[in-house]
């Protein structure tokens, strides 16, 4: 045989879950976008509005025009489809801040502020906050009947500026178009060219030029469609807000005296007691003491099948219990319950600008601009140079101005992301930014990890065998030998938390024999390899096939029984002696069941799956056959990881990377989207993973592919129909052919339907 092979297993804490590197990291990425997470201002203060009047970004907009000039402002960051405004200052209090978002009409809200310590006075709102009124509704009731009355009555007697036609319109105008119109006044005082301006304008020059009847018709269309805008925006929130619904408000806590009773969930403290009926919700995450049952955890991970639970199981807050009662121990309080994580989580991805969404705001800042000058230009040009009557040319700018909000551009792409986010969510997947959800179509390779990945990462000892150098004298004696030397590998093994390492303890402990562990000095580990440490004053070592050749031990004897083990998909550790191998351990680890059928699914969108393990070559080989990946790398340690990373982005551009364990971390680095496996209830994956799958479930990942390829594909049937829309009502306008109400309706209709398309994703990845 030739050298010994390399068995790269580290056996420093592989199995926990990795990528801690920071979210910041796609900064670096080549070609990859950089993704807003508003750090911080050092020595700043941060508030955190929620304002019930910002649907659009016509209101953020005038919002950061008008903070922006603020002494003490360093920066803001909006969230639109939750109304949050999130700004850094060096303020002595948010009152300047208040004033300022009272006169622009805004109605603030103070959701928390560090210099008073986290407050929250939003919760007393309820839903009853974003909800249009009776007295609304009834307004434009009005509104609408007036404004075709006033229609009908000029049509019916040719008189667009009589008495009665003028009364029935101002009618109109008062009763569905006043918030528009102190809107339009509140940016002209601003010196904002927002659509309320524009809309304004367009009406006071519509009655200007006796068009009074289109004026009112103008007024209440617009007025209706912000309000049917503003409920199917609504729809986006809830496909958030409906996920913190799942929990129970009330959960059944036992007293010190023992006695049940029903407490808000709100109020329950760590390690309270809660019982569970068959049917009923889990309120807050924790650990069953007592009872066996089968919970749906398709809330929190997406499973569709029910889970079996047990004494010392998780369970989530959210989830359904479905079979027996059980008793579990509070683990988490109700804000920092996965749940309540999950959605955290995807609301501050919603606040962050996916790249489309960048280069929309970016387009809108030059187009509304252009346009109103080419609305001046129309107004006053043809007049002045061709001698033509003023009043048609008037109109056909009023019309120009009215198309001029880019609102449906502007808001398809965040209600689109947003959709998606949530989509994701609902179905265990958690996606940290909508930079990551519109990245994921471009992976082109998708490199994973195996112990953990694709297999369980629960491995066990299969094989046990004494090394031939071992003298025959020393060998014999009812086989104490052996169980000495298990007893000294299970010792230095208990040292580490790598699943081998675990496999042998666990192997040593189901054996049945009373003697403990020994105790273990001088303990190192040795990365890549193995471990080390002093038992008994004697210096052990237990590693991989690559220390014992780095220890110039390896024998052909020995890497002929050691190879012999590794093709069949085994680990091999050797416990050593300074001078000599003395027992050999071999560790089956089994394949997840989904493995393979996740493979298949990435070959079948064009995504090349790759093998990075620390394995042997002969295990890589062996697990890599069974899953149908055809590119298995072993002996790869974290820096070659990496190394392989950029390798596969040199080859295939967009690459992503998906494991489990910490010493993942510098590929995860590299990947263009790291993935982080089983993450439901694990702190460091939801905060530090780009796309982190709440179960152990890899066919989810090409869920995600597919999720950001028909996210961008509606995306870009949105901007196509906002401008398509556009550029035809813009010709129409030229041409005479559109009227203001048409203008309009276009405009408004364009907005109502690219959120509508936006929405569909909400449902795209439901089974």
């Amino acid at each position: 045989m030739g050298r010994c092979e390399h068995d790269h297993h580290d056996h420093q804490h592989d199995h926990q879950h990795k990528h801690d590197h920071q979210h910041e990291h796609a900064c670096a990425h080549a070609g990859t976008p950089a993704v807003s997470r508003a750090p911080l201002v050092a020595g700043a203060e941060q508030a955190v509005f929620l304002i019930q009047k910002m649907d659009c970004p016509t209101e953020e907009k005038l919002i950061r025009d008008k903070l922006r000039g603020m002494a003490g402002i360093e920066a803001m960051q909006f969230n639109l489809i939750q109304r949050e405004l999130t700004v850094q200052h060096r303020l002595s209090s948010v009152a300047a801040i208040v004033a300022t978002l009272k006169a622009l009409d805004m109605e603030p809200a103070l959701k928390s502020d560090t210099l008073t310590g986290a407050v929250d006075l939003t919760e007393g709102m309820g839903d009853g906050a974003f909800k249009i009124s009776r007295k609304k509704w009834l307004l434009m009731a009005i509104s609408g009947m007036t404004a075709v009355g006033a229609e009908v009555v000029a049509w019916g007697g040719g008189q667009e500026s009589s008495w009665l036609v003028i009364g029935l319109a101002l009618i109109a105008i008062l009763s569905g178009g006043l918030d528009t119109l102190k809107k339009g006044w509140i940016a002209l005082r601003n010196f904002s060219l927002n659509m309320n301006f524009l809309m304004s304008l367009a009406v006071i020059g519509a009655a200007v030029i006796g068009q009074w009847p289109e004026a009112a018709v103008v007024i209440f269309l617009f007025a209706l469609a912000e309000m049917i805008e503003a409920l199917s925006l609504d729809r986006a929130r809830n496909a958030i807000k409906g996920l913190m619904a799942m929990a129970p408000d009330l959960a059944t806590v036992q007293d010190a005296d023992g006695e049940w009773r029903e407490v808000a969930t709100g109020e329950v403290v760590l390690a309270a007691l809660i019982r569970v009926k068959p049917g009923a919700r889990v309120p807050l995450d924790g650990l069953v003491t007592d009872g066996q049952t089968t919970i749906n955890q398709a809330a929190i991970t997406g499973e569709s099948m029910p889970v079996e639970k047990q004494a010392g199981d998780q369970v989530f807050a959210g989830t359904i219990n479905e079979r027996g009662s059980f008793i579990y121990r509070v683990t988490a309080l109700q804000a920092n319950s996965t749940l309540a994580r999950i959605v955290k989580s995807v609301q501050q991805a919603q606040g962050e600008r996916a790249p489309t969404q960048r280069f929309v705001d970016q387009f809108a800042r030059y187009y509304i601009p252009v346009v109103v000058l080419a609305a001046i230009l129309v107004a006053t040009l043809p007049p002045l140079l061709m001698g033509l009557t003023f009043y048609p040319w008037l109109y056909k700018a009023l019309v120009l101005l009215v198309i001029a909000c880019p609102c449906a551009l502007v808001i398809s792409t965040p209600v689109t992301v947003v959709s998606g986010l949530a989509a994701a969510a609902r179905n265990g997947v958690l996606i940290k930014g909508g930079a990551y959800l519109e990245m994921g179509r471009k992976i082109k390779a998708l490199a994973l990890d195996k112990t953990g990945t694709l297999t369980q990462g629960k491995p066990r000892v299969t094989d046990v065998q004494l090394v031939q150098q071992v003298t025959e004298s020393a060998a014999n004696v009812d086989g104490r030998l052996l169980l000495q030397l298990q007893r000294q590998a299970a010792s230095l093994a208990s040292r580490s938390d790598h699943p081998v390492s675990g496999a042998v303890v666990a192997h040593w402990q189901a054996s049945g024999h009373a003697e403990n562990l020994l105790e273990v000095g001088a303990f190192e580990a040795l990365t890549g390899r193995g471990v080390q440490g002093d038992i008994d004053g004697e210096q052990f070592y237990l590693g991989n096939h690559r220390l014992v050749h780095e220890m110039n031990i390896c024998n052909p004897a020995l890497e002929a029984r050691l190879s012999a083990l590794e093709s069949e998909g085994k680990t091999t550790v050797v416990l050593c002696s300074a001078s000599q191998p003395l027992l050999i351990l071999a560790v089956a680890d089994t394949v997840r069941d989904t493995a393979a059928e996740a493979v298949a699914s990435l070959h079948a969108i064009g995504v090349e799956a790759v093998m990075l393990t620390g394995d042997n070559t002969h295990t890589a080989q062996a697990i890599a056959a069974q899953v149908g990946i055809s590119d298995a790398r072993g002996d790869q340690l974290p820096q070659d990881k990496r190394d392989a990373i950029n390798a596969l982005r040199q080859r295939y551009g967009y690459v992503g990377m998906v494991g489990d364990g910490i010493n993942d971390a510098p590929a995860l680095a590299q990947a263009n989207i790291g993935f982080a496996m089983g993450a439901a209830g694990s702190d460091t994956a939801l905060e530090t993973a780009d796309v982190a799958l709440m179960d152990d479930d890899l066919r989810k990942i090409a869920d995600f592919i597919r999720l950001s390829k028909k996210t961008h594909t509606v995306l870009m049937q949105n901007i196509t129909l906002a401008l398509g829309i556009k550029a035809v009502f813009l010709v129409l306008a030229l041409t005479g052919e559109a009227t203001l109400w048409m203008a309009v309706f276009a405009d408004m209709g364009a907005s109502l339907l690219v959120v509508f398309n936006g929405l569909r994703l909400v449902r795209a990845l439901r089974t």
